[in-house]
């Protein structure tokens, strides 16, 4: 039988077979193999011995979270308590374009801003949107419960941001456990220990561990910045095909950056991961 894996915890896997739910144990031969089923795997299972026999090819994956097979992701990203951090959203959707899954923007807690705060705030959801992403905020409940039919999506974004909040108000069936912010520390603490998909408005989601780092694992710069997706709009215009945007001269990502057509922060990020790179 066919199925997917929902659910790890330790050598323990859950696979969905036909809207059944098989608690199963990997065949020895993927250890000799260095191979370790994942949540999101499309896998053969025997389900009489509850075995994972075979593992099909998988089409993207993701390290943190560990998670295959992925279609879209939700970044959560709060804009007070925690604070509003333009690296970290950039990070993630350059992570999430070069794995080939759709990123979507979920902009939490815009009720905790001043006046002049959400005119600020307001800036960055108006240009992530103009070029190109689809943004949601986190009370537009209606419309955000239309994305998940039939796709397997990852909840992601920095711990504290309101993942499992807004998962609860989208199915309060779901009961999933929420901690308040550290007021010490400035950020959430972690409320989801395990990786699991969860069945939810006719698709599967996964409310995954907040992140305390990521990073840029077998993409060299070139990835990061063919991810940098307004930047590929205008490259052609450099002096130098193969342009990294940051010391050569002639540069149309440069120029676009100064008559503000990208966003500031946005270029500031990419020199940032570049030279960490």
């Amino acid at each position: 039988m066919i199925g997917r894996i929902v659910k790890q915890i330790s050598n323990e896997y859950t696979v969905l077979v036909d809207d059944e739910l098989y608690k199963c144990i990997p065949k020895g031969k993927f250890r000799k193999l260095n191979i370790r089923p994942t949540v999101g795997d499309i896998v053969k299972v025997d389900i009489n011995d509850k075995i994972i026999t075979e593992i099909h090819p998988r089409k993207n994956e993701l390290i943190r979270p560990v998670i295959t097979n992925v279609d879209q992701a939700v970044i959560v990203t709060s804009v007070k308590e925690p604070d509003f951090s333009t690296n970290l959203l950039d990070k993630l959707l350059v992570i999430i374009e070069y794995n080939n899954i759709l990123p979507i923007i979920c902009f939490t807690k815009l009720d905790l801003l001043n006046k002049e705060e959400l005119i600020n705030i307001n800036k960055y959801i108006n240009y992530y949107e103009s070029i190109g992403y689809q943004i949601y905020l986190n009370n537009d409940l209606d419309n955000i419960k239309e994305i998940f039919k039939d796709k397997i999506t990852v909840f992601t974004g920095q711990t504290g941001a309101g993942k499992s909040t807004l998962l609860n108000k989208l199915d309060s069936s779901l009961d999933i456990l929420t901690a308040p912010i550290s007021q010490a520390l400035g950020r959430g603490k972690h409320t989801t220990r395990h990786v699991e998909l969860l069945p939810v408005l006719g698709g599967l989601i996964a409310d995954t561990p907040g992140f305390s780092a990521i990073s840029f694992d077998g993409m060299e710069i070139g990835d990061i910045r063919d991810n940098f997706i307004e930047f590929n709009k205008h490259r052609h215009d450099c002096k130098y095909k193969n342009c990294m945007h940051d010391r050569e001269d002639e540069c149309a990502i440069k120029n676009k950056v100064k008559d503000q057509t990208i966003l500031k922060s946005r270029y500031d990020n990419y020199i940032n991961f570049i030279s960490k790179g």
